[in-house]
């Protein structure tokens, strides 16, 4: 490529000469990032196709100027540009020095590269920049393993990493210009928010969707990007079609419980064979495996694993009517909820539990060496069998795990139950999702 051709693409994509769309802000992944940019690190930024990690890259080169900034000094260089024919490192050098040339930039310059999984080697050019001085490095990512492994092998202690997730219930609220700052917003809005919780539940919380009015036809579009592009391609899959009744088989059962060998019979594809798969998946921000909790690090990798999707949209335009499955719905978004708050809480871990009489509990929070809570997600209790079979097992759980707090997040019910001495709380998933 020419310096004419790639300078062409870099005016496309900076703000030298215009504004950047940078949709609508995210505080507390802009605060993360603005944390970092104080720091001599380097910064990646990985999450699922799709969920918001360009717009985060566009307000933070946006945040720099209004801090003083030169537009000059800021690189942003999107690598999935179909323009760019080269998929080497000599793509990134040559980038690099054109921009030097045409800019000509004083002072500290800010590089941040878009999407970064599909250029080879490109973790040794950002690690030797990184080593140099020549510049701040922010990369994103679709691959969690990928980029965690690659820059984590040469920048060991000096790389932070920030995880995206699609929008959490407050900001899907936000983005559909409605903000709760009190429980007198929540009074006023009670309504609205339930009528929008459906819809979350319903389409998900891609932020383009939750703005589109054709969101069936945009998650259809992401969820084949997804698998093309971060699963089929990248790991260069030629067994597409027993891929495609993996993930068709996962998005349709989610916060089920599962094992390599069950689906073997199932799917008839070998164990071994789904295993990989199941990891490429996870890697590509497609799907989650959750782990059963034991003392034992055997007995958790032997035991079934339960799976959730990155969206409760994808997993609904690929399996089941919505209305067929609310409940797995509202513990998926229980699940992503979690692992958001794990991404801001690295201590945290997240299990389930389940004893030798079959008794379920769907989340264990754990922080260090102690069990901080126990979460049971029963979108209805209106059944007393079903009330006391959930009941039954929070109390088993907690006598167990040896803690007095537990949680009941159901449709519309709350209450306080003291049982045996301990104390279940049954909370509505919308008070819960905006932590009220």
């Amino acid at each position: 490529m020419t310096k004419d051709e790639i300078i062409e693409i870099l005016h496309d994509w900076n703000l030298w000469r215009k504004d950047l769309n940078v949709g609508i802000p995210r505080p507390e992944y802009q605060d993360r990032v603005n944390r970092f940019l104080k720091t001599n690190l380097v910064l990646t930024i990985t999450g699922p196709r799709r969920a918001g990690k360009s717009v985060i890259m566009r307000q933070t080169a946006t945040a720099l100027t209004e801090k003083g900034v030169e537009k000059a000094n800021i690189l942003i260089v999107n690598l999935e540009d179909p323009r760019f024919t080269e998929q080497d490192v000599r793509l990134l050098t040559h980038i690099y020095e054109t921009y030097l040339s045409y800019l000509n930039p004083k002072g500290q310059i800010y590089v941040l590269l878009d999407e970064v999984q599909g250029i080879e080697k490109w973790e040794k050019w950002v690690g030797s920049m990184h080593e140099l001085g020549k510049a701040k490095l922010i990369v994103s990512g679709s691959n969690a393993k990928l980029l965690s492994r690659e820059l984590g092998t040469l920048l060991t202690g000096r790389h932070l990493d920030i995880t995206v997730f699609t929008l959490s219930f407050r900001e899907f609220l936000e983005f559909n210009k409605l903000i709760i700052r009190d429980k007198l917003d929540v009074i006023a809005n009670r309504i609205e928010i339930s009528g929008l919780l459906n819809r979350y539940l319903e389409f998900g919380a891609f932020p383009e969707v939750a703005l589109s009015e054709e969101k069936k036809e945009l998650l259809l579009n992401y969820f084949e990007d997804l698998v093309n592009k971060d699963v089929l391609r990248r790991f260069q899959i030629r067994k597409t079609l027993e891929l495609r009744a993996l993930i068709k088989f996962y998005l349709s059962n989610t916060a089920t419980l599962t094992t390599f060998t069950s689906l073997e019979r199932f799917l008839k594809i070998s164990a071994s064979t789904i295993e990989k798969f199941s990891g490429y998946l996870e890697q590509a921000y497609l799907v989650f495996f959750l782990k059963r909790f034991s003392f034992k690090v055997r007995e958790q990798e032997k035991s079934p694993r339960k799976v959730y999707a990155v969206d409760t949209g994808l997993s609904n335009v690929a399996g089941f009517r919505f209305s067929a499955k609310a409940g797995r719905l509202a513990e998926n978004a229980v699940f992503l909820e979690l692992k958001r708050r794990q991404a801001f809480r690295p201590e945290m871990e997240l299990y389930y539990w389940k004893d030798i009489h079959h008794r379920e509990v769907d989340f264990v929070i754990k922080e260090g060496m102690a069990v901080r809570q126990l979460i049971q997600v029963c979108w209805n209790m209106e059944d007393m069998k079903t009330r006391d079979r959930e009941t039954r097992s929070l109390l088993k759980a907690m006598a167990e795990l040896k803690t007095d707090e537990a949680l009941i997040i159901t449709e519309d019910e709350e209450a306080v139950q003291e049982t045996e001495g301990r104390t279940i709380k049954v909370i509505p998933l919308w008070k819960w999702l905006l932590q009220l």
